[in-house]
């Protein structure tokens, strides 16, 4: 049976593009207190900083193991399931899920293995289109529409308060289905996205139409289905031969 400290393990908190260290410190506050220590930092304005460590009122070690990545990709690396957490919807059409929901699902891919990323963004602007369009599903806290925005630090505490009562509850592993590979994780993805794209502009697929539409999409399908390492090799040899007839063809 999976334990609560094997699952905690498994499951990062990722702030992206964080103006104000205090809010780095009290999101480290936060985690600690629901029993979760891996932070994750990506291209922070200012850390480390003594007001992160002052309002970290004791998450010191939160602090000191914390990661710090100049890009998302880097911050999610190793992880195959990521949720961005957003105060509004945005263009990119993501399945939307609550908190509590979004609980269950981080659990039980904590179950099987998966190491698991919940992404948080700037505090003022939220997370970019581009950032959403690297996770799996958007989670939306069901707050008041006329002042809908939390603190980054609240809003990480939300989550981390629903992970912990789930945590508490009956064995997550009966939520957990097995699958015979665990799935790619978010830098092999990526790296298949980037062959996705060339592959594309090599065979001129896009014609006039937007290519940051088609890549969105078919971001969208690939996270869906969420390709073992085996299947990504596959795919990568279909787009490689792809690309070899692109070549011939223009050669004659």
């Amino acid at each position: 049976m999976t334990t609560a400290p094997d699952l905690a393990a498994r499951i990062r908190f990722v702030l992206v593009r964080t103006s104000h260290p205090g809010n780095i410190g009290s999101a480290a506050r936060a985690i600690r207190t629901m029993g979760f220590e891996r932070l994750e930092l990506v291209a922070p304005a200012r850390f480390p900083d003594t007001e992160a460590n002052a309002l970290a009122a004791g998450a010191d070690e939160v602090l000191a193991n914390a990661g710090i990545h100049d890009g998302l990709i880097e911050g999610l690396a190793g992880s195959s399931f990521a949720l961005g957490l957003s105060a509004r919807r945005r263009g990119v059409n993501l399945p939307e899920i609550s908190p509590r929901e979004a609980a269950a699902q981080v659990l039980a891919a904590a179950a099987r293995g998966e190491q698991v990323a919940l992404v948080f963004g700037n505090e003022r602007t939220g997370l970019e289109n581009e950032e959403l369009a690297r996770c799996h599903a958007m989670v939306r806290i069901p707050s008041v529409d006329d002042f809908s925005s939390l603190n980054l630090s609240q809003a990480v505490q939300v989550m981390a308060y629903e992970l912990r009562v789930a945590m508490l509850g009956d064995d997550v592993t009966v939520l957990a289905p097995v699958r015979d590979e665990p799935p790619a994780d978010a830098t092999q993805m990526e790296q298949f996205y980037q062959h996705l794209a060339q592959m594309l502009d090599d065979i001129e697929f896009h014609k006039g139409r937007e290519p940051t539409t088609i890549m969105l999409r078919l971001r969208k399908l690939f996270q869906r289905a969420q390709p073992d390492e085996r299947e990504l090799r596959v795919l990568h040899g279909i787009l490689a031969d792809a690309q070899r007839m692109a070549q011939l063809a223009a050669k004659r």
